[in-house]
């Protein structure tokens, strides 16, 4: 009787187990693609080895999965940011105006959109993708790929649920962003503004 109540200990734990690495990088990419708008707050942290404290930054996105990322930043200083299939432009009086495409602001912003869509297939061009844990609770790391990454990242970690919560990105020099979004919500649509802001 023990040796049969052990066998099923077993494998209970081996089942609980296999369901726990069932949840792989297609799913995950599912999961975060489900909800057509998600949105929320975002506080920043910059850990800079030079200073004693982090520089914070605050505001908010917009995360649009048919029309792509506002990323609208509201402290120290408003500055609002749109990533669309066209590229990633910065709002100005007289209008949304382009970035260069390979500037350290594009770049990171590009990041941040394919981070918060779950873009696996996107991210694993530039990076090696480990995934554990399951819907509910999920870590994600990326560890970069070609010599140019690695000379910016060490490796940048990704925790979740139902949405993305947390980006940490470890730099190579020992600097430290942190990003976190733990009031995400999902919707169905865009508000009028958000609407105007990505038809502009």
């Amino acid at each position: 009787m023990k040796r049969l109540a052990h066998l099923l200990a077993t494998l209970a734990l081996l089942a609980a187990s296999a369901l726990a690495q069932a949840f792989g990088l297609d799913d995950l990419q599912k999961h975060l693609g489900d909800t057509a708008v998600v949105k929320g707050p975002f506080i920043q942290e910059k850990h800079l080895r030079a200073l004693p404290q982090p520089l914070l930054s605050e505001g908010r996105f917009v995360l649009a999965r048919d029309h792509g990322l506002l990323w609208l930043l509201q402290a120290p200083l408003r500055q609002d940011y749109r990533i669309d299939a066209s590229g990633i432009a910065r709002r100005t009086p007289e209008g949304w105006q382009a970035l260069p495409s390979r500037s350290a602001a594009a770049e990171q912003n590009r990041l941040f959109f394919a981070v918060l869509q779950g873009d696996s297939s996107g991210l694993q061009r530039d990076f090696e993708l480990s995934l554990s844990g399951d819907a509910q609770h999920w870590q994600l790391r990326l560890t970069p790929r070609s010599l140019l990454l690695k000379q910016v990242f060490k490796h940048i970690d990704i925790t979740g649920g139902r949405f993305v919560e947390r980006i940490e990105l470890n730099e190579t020099q020992g600097d430290r962003t942190v990003l976190r979004m733990p009031q995400s919500s999902g919707a169905a649509t865009l508000d009028d503004p958000e609407r105007r802001d990505f038809a502009d």
